[in-house]
């Protein structure tokens, strides 16, 4: 992967090596050495910088994310993480920074630009409630994707969602994406990558972090109390990864998002 000349001489260096990383399915990832051993992982793609700005808005509540080094339109180089195995300890100090990020009050739902999973643009133009924004932001729009009887089911909860949603839970800037694979564990702590970072209710990030897989004990205990009803609004936060995967990735994933309508009671 080259990079651009004027970055090259602010560091006064040139590239001498460069690999495709993991992670690249919606970006060209790759690890870059550069002479003077220095190394960074630089992102091309369409959308790149609007994960920078994501990455400095978390960065500036105190968030866990990789140092944007440089950014423009197309590219963007980030610090280079060493990962280390995961312990009690990093989960536990990750679900207080989370805690910590989540517990900043954002001005509305939404952001203030969309984005996309690659070819599956994200729609974030703010609404006034959040249980509006829940539906039309981000189950509605699958609608013409799906089946007759996974449709008319979204539907039907969609037109019930304030009986199950708060109107009005403070707008956390959330990471939008947290699974375990955007995690990265060094020896000091576990740090965020690949945000698609909204404003929202913060039990968004919960779900996702727990919808393949779970996270150690140790991050509950340090994330803290959660509020009254979660269990019952997860599987609805649930539902809109689901329908990516499904829609990205195909019918595999429908008895999942079958399942959670269940849950949900529609």
């Amino acid at each position: 992967m080259s990079l651009p000349q004027a970055l090259l001489d602010t560091y006064g260096s040139h590239v001498v090596r460069h690999e495709p990383l993991h992670g690249g399915d919606l970006s060209e990832v790759a690890l870059v050495t550069l002479d003077d051993g220095q190394r960074l992982v630089a992102k091309r793609g369409p959308l790149v910088d609007a994960e920078a700005r994501m990455l400095s808005t978390m960065a500036m509540l105190y968030a866990p994310v990789p140092e944007v080094l440089h950014a423009e339109h197309g590219l963007i180089c980030l610090e280079y993480l060493e990962e280390a195995a995961p312990g009690p300890r990093r989960w536990s100090d990750f679900g207080q920074a989370l805690a910590r990020m989540h517990s900043w009050d954002g001005q509305g739902y939404g952001w203030g630009e969309d984005y996309a999973f690659g070819s599956l643009r994200i729609p974030n133009e703010t609404l006034p409630t959040w249980p509006e924004f829940w539906a039309e932001r981000r189950l509605l729009p699958f609608l013409p994707y799906l089946p007759a009887g996974l449709g008319s089911r979204i539907e039907a909860l969609c037109a019930g969602l304030g009986e199950h949603l708060p109107r009005a839970p403070k707008p956390a800037l959330l990471h939008g994406d947290l699974w375990t694979g955007n995690l990265i564990f060094t020896a000091e702590r576990a740090v965020m990558i690949d945000p698609a970072a909204y404003y929202g209710h913060s039990e968004v990030d919960l779900a996702m972090l727990s919808l393949f897989g779970e996270p150690d004990p140790a991050f509950w205990r340090g994330y803290g109390k959660l509020e009254p009803g979660y269990s019952e609004r997860d599987p609805i936060y649930k539902l809109w990864p689901a329908l990516v995967h499904l829609r990205l990735f195909g019918e595999s994933y429908a008895p999942l998002v079958d399942r959670l309508l269940t849950e949900a009671g529609a």
